[in-house]
C-alpha cells in the first residue's frame, strides 16, 4: 500500500441522499460494466483492490451484494440520529467513499468530521475527485491506512460496510475492541458483512442463492466461479454468532442483525 498524506475535502451539496440506489453511481462517475472474470482465466490470482476494480467497482458490486444500496442509503439515516455535535464519524474500508456520502448528506448538527479509511491508493484516490463534487459542509479526512492501524476517538458513529471479513481473523477482536473504546456513550457501530450459516444445509442453500442473484445480474457462471476463486483466501466470512459474540466481547450492550438478504447481513452495536 502506497502511503497518502491526509486530504481534507470540504464542500457543500443541495441534493438529498437518494433512498435507493448508490450516490457514488447514481451521481457522480459513469458506470462502467465489470467484465473482469468475463475471460478464463486459468490461475485468477488473489483479489485485490487495485486500478482495475476500482474502474468497475461500483457495478461490481452493485451486481454481487444483494441490498448494498439499501445498507447505504440507511447508514445515511443512522448518520442523522445518531451523529453528535463535536464528534468523529469513521467509515473503515471506505473504497469509493458511499457510505461517507451518505453519512455526510445526513449529518444534522455541527462540528462533526468524517474520517474515511482505506489502504487502497487507487480507491482513495477516485474517491477524492468523487467527493470533490459534493458540497455538504461536513469535512471528510481521507486515510491511507489499514483500518486495524487506525486509532479510533471521540466517534458517535464507525462504519464497517464489508470490511471486516478482509481483515485477518486473529486480528478482528483487536478492531473491534478499539471501536468500542473509541466511541462516545451512545455511539453505534455499524457493520455489514458477507456471512456464514451454522447449519450446511442453510450455507449451501445461501451460497446458492446468492450466485442466482449474480446471474440475475448477468454474471455467467465462469465469472461467478473465477471471482469466487480470486476471494476464497481474501475474504472470510463468519457466522453471525460469531460477530454477535465478538461485539458482545468488547462491551457492547446491544446488538442484532437490521438487514439481512441470503447471506449478506448488517448489524448495529450500541455503546
Amino acid at each position: 500500500m502506497k502511503q497518502a498524506d491526509h486530504a481534507t475535502i470540504p464542500a457543500h451539496f443541495a441534493q438529498p441522499l437518494p433512498t435507493a440506489g448508490d450516490p457514488v453511481t447514481e451521481q457522480h462517475t459513469p458506470e462502467k460494466r465489470d467484465t473482469l472474470y468475463s475471460q478464463s482465466l486459468g490461475d485468477p490470482g488473489l483479489f485485490r483492490f487495485d486500478e482495475s476494480v476500482v474502474n468497475v467497482f461500483p457495478d461490481m458490486i452493485k451486481r454481487s451484494v444483494p441490498g448494498y444500496t439499501t445498507i447505504v442509503a440507511m447508514t445515511g439515516l443512522l448518520a442523522r440520529r445518531y451523529a453528535r455535535t463535536g464528534t468523529n464519524l469513521y467509515d473503515l474500508g471506505s473504497s469509493l467513499g458511499a457510505s461517507t456520502l451518505a453519512m455526510r448528506q445526513n449529518i444534522q448538527c455541527e462540528g462533526c468530521q468524517i474520517i474515511a479509511v482505506d489502504n487502497s491508493a487507487a480507491m482513495l484516490e477516485r474517491s477524492k475527485s468523487i467527493i470533490d463534487t459534493d458540497s455538504h459542509d461536513t469535512p471528510v479526512t481521507l486515510l491511507a491506512s489499514n483500518l486495524q492501524d487506525v486509532a479510533i476517538e471521540n466517534a458517535s458513529i464507525v462504519v464497517l460496510n464489508f470490511t471486516l471479513q478482509f481483515i485477518p481473523r486473529e486480528q478482528r477482536d483487536d478492531v473491534i475492541h478499539g471501536i468500542y473504546e473509541g466511541l462516545q456513550p451512545g455511539g453505534i457501530m455499524v457493520l455489514s458483512e458477507k456471512v456464514q450459516f451454522e447449519d450446511p444445509h442453510l450455507d449451501a442453500l445461501n451460497i446458492d442463492l446468492h450466485h442466482e442473484f449474480k446471474r440475475s445480474n448477468g454474471y455467467s457462471d465462469l465469472e461467478i466461479a473465477q471471482k469466487r476463486d480470486a476471494l476464497e483466501h481474501v475474504l472470510l466470512p463468519e457466522t453471525l454468532a460469531t460477530h454477535k459474540t465478538r461485539i458482545g466481547n468488547a462491551g457492547f450492550g446491544s446488538c442484532d442483525v437490521w438487514f439481512q438478504c441470503f447471506n449478506f447481513a448488517s448489524m448495529i452495536a450500541l455503546k
